[in-house]
C-alpha cells in the first residue's frame, strides 16, 4: 500500500485520513464529521483494501459503500480501483439509470467491493443478486445527503440486512438528529471524530452581489468576463432554471464550451457531461445540485451561486466544489433584494461575513436610476435590517 500511494502521489495524510485510517484498522465504528474535498474517500478506501481477504472462494462482497448519487458512486468507484494493491481486487459499481442486467453479470463473476446508490441496492438485494453474507465492513458517505434526499428507509433496510457482526463507518458534513438516531440503532458504540474545524475552507473567497431577478443574466456575463475562471460551476435551484441559463450561456458568443447536468437528464448523457467537465472540455457547468456533494473535480477555480440555495449546508458543499484539498478559490452569490435573511443565515452558519463584490455599484446604480427613489430606499432599509 505504501509503495501504490507513492505511484498515484498521495505522500501526506489529510487530516481526516490520518485521523480515520488507524481507528479503522483498529475495527471501531466511526462517525467522521468533515466537508468534501479532505480526502475522506482514501480514508475508508485505504483500511478497506489492506483488510480484505483475496483467498476467500467463491468471491463475495465484503465491503458496502453507499453513496447518495450516481456521480459520487462512479468517483468512489474509480478511486478505489486506482488505490488497489492488486489487480484481483475487483470492485463494482451499482446505480440506476444503466442496464441492472449488466450489473448482476459483474456480480455473479464475483467482486470484493460494493459502491452503489440506495435504491439500486434495494433491487439486487430483492433480486438475490447481491450477496450480502460475508460483508464486514459499511460505509455511509454522504450520509446528511442520502437523508436529506429521502433514502434514511432504504439505508434502514439495508443495514438490517447487512451482518450485524460488521464494522460500519459513517461520514456526513454535519451531524442533525437523524444522523444521530440512525447511528445509535445501527452501530456499536461509535467514536466521533469531527474534522469540521472550519466549515467553509480558509482558502476560499467568498463574495457576494444583490441583484434583482430581470438582472442576473447581465450581471453573470460581467462576471465571467471580469474574472476569466479556469473553470466554473453555476448553481441553481430548480432544474428548469438550470436548462433555460445553460441554453441562455449557449447563446452568447463570448462563452465556449458551456455544459448542464441535472436530475432531468438521463445517466448517459450525466456521465458524459462529467467527463467532459474533468478533462476540462466543459469550462462552464451550469448545475442543480446534483453536483452540490462530493464531485471531486479539482481544478474548479471558481463557484457561482445563480440562486442563493434554500439550505445554508447546501450553500456549504457546494462552496465546497472550489478551494479542494487545500487549493484557493473564489465563490460569488447572487441575492435577491428580499433575500437578505438568507444570506444572514448562510453568513451565521459559516461564523463569516460575504465580501460585498465591487459590481455593486454598479448594480445600484442601474437600479437607482430605473426605480422610483422611495421603493430603492425602502428595499435597501429592509435589507439592513435583516442583516
Amino acid at each position: 500500500m505504501q509503495k501504490r500511494l507513492k505511484e498515484v502521489g498521495y505522500d501526506t495524510p489529510t487530516a481526516v485520513q490520518a485521523g480515520l485510517i488507524p481507528l479503522v484498522l483498529e475495527e471501531y465504528d466511526l462517525i467522521g464529521q468533515s466537508q468534501t474535498g479532505t480526502g475522506k474517500t482514501a480514508a475508508f478506501a485505504i483500511p478497506i483494501i489492506e483488510q480484505l481477504d483475496l483467498e476467500a472462494r467463491p468471491i463475495r462482497p465484503q465491503a458496502l459503500i453507499l453513496t447518495p448519487t450516481r456521480e459520487l458512486a462512479v468517483q468512489v468507484e474509480k478511486e478505489v480501483s486506482k488505490l488497489a494493491t492488486n489487480s484481483r481486487i475487483k470492485c463494482c459499481c451499482l446505480y440506476g439509470g444503466k442496464p441492472i442486467r449488466k450489473q448482476i453479470t459483474q456480480l455473479d463473476r464475483g467482486c470484493h467491493i460494493v459502491v452503489g446508490t440506495p435504491g439500486r441496492v434495494i433491487d439486487h438485494l430483492r433480486r438475490g443478486s447481491l450477496d450480502k453474507s460475508q460483508i464486514w465492513f459499511v460505509v455511509l458517505d454522504e450520509a446528511d445527503r442520502m437523508l436529506d434526499i429521502g433514502f434514511r428507509p432504504d439505508i434502514e433496510r439495508i443495514l438490517r440486512q447487512c451482518p450485524d457482526e460488521r464494522q460500519t463507518l459513517l461520514l456526513s458534513a454535519t451531524l442533525p438528529e437523524p444522523i444521530v438516531k440512525l447511528a445509535k440503532r445501527y452501530m456499536h458504540h461509535p467514536k466521533v471524530l469531527n474534522f469540521s474545524h472550519a466549515i467553509a475552507v480558509e482558502t476560499i473567497e467568498q463574495h457576494y452581489l444583490t441583484v434583482p431577478n430581470e438582472m442576473k443574466f447581465e450581471i453573470l456575463v460581467k462576471l465571467l468576463e471580469r474574472e476569466q475562471p479556469d473553470q466554473a460551476i453555476i448553481f441553481c435551484r430548480t432544474k428548469l432554471g438550470t436548462e433555460r441559463l445553460y441554453r441562455k450561456l449557449l447563446k452568447a458568443t463570448q462563452f465556449d464550451s458551456v455544459g448542464t447536468i441535472h436530475g432531468d437528464m438521463n445517466q448517459g448523457a450525466r456521465d458524459r457531461m462529467m467527463a467532459d467537465f474533468r478533462s476540462k472540455k466543459i469550462r462552464f457547468l451550469v448545475a442543480t445540485d446534483v453536483v452540490g456533494r462530493g464531485i471531486d473535480v479539482s481544478h474548479i477555480s471558481h463557484i457561482i451561486n445563480f440562486d442563493i440555495p434554500e439550505l445554508s449546508d447546501d450553500y456549504v458543499h457546494r462552496v465546497g466544489r472550489t478551494g479542494r484539498m487545500g487549493r484557493s478559490g473564489i465563490a460569488f452569490t447572487f441575492v435577491l433584494p428580499d433575500q437578505g435573511p438568507e444570506l444572514t443565515r448562510i453568513e451565521q452558519r459559516i461564523n463569516r461575513l460575504l465580501a460585498k463584490d465591487p459590481l455593486q455599484e454598479e448594480i445600484d446604480a442601474v437600479r437607482a436610476k430605473n426605480a422610483p427613489p422611495e421603493r430603492v430606499a425602502k428595499s435597501r432599509k429592509r435589507y439592513r435590517r435583516a442583516l
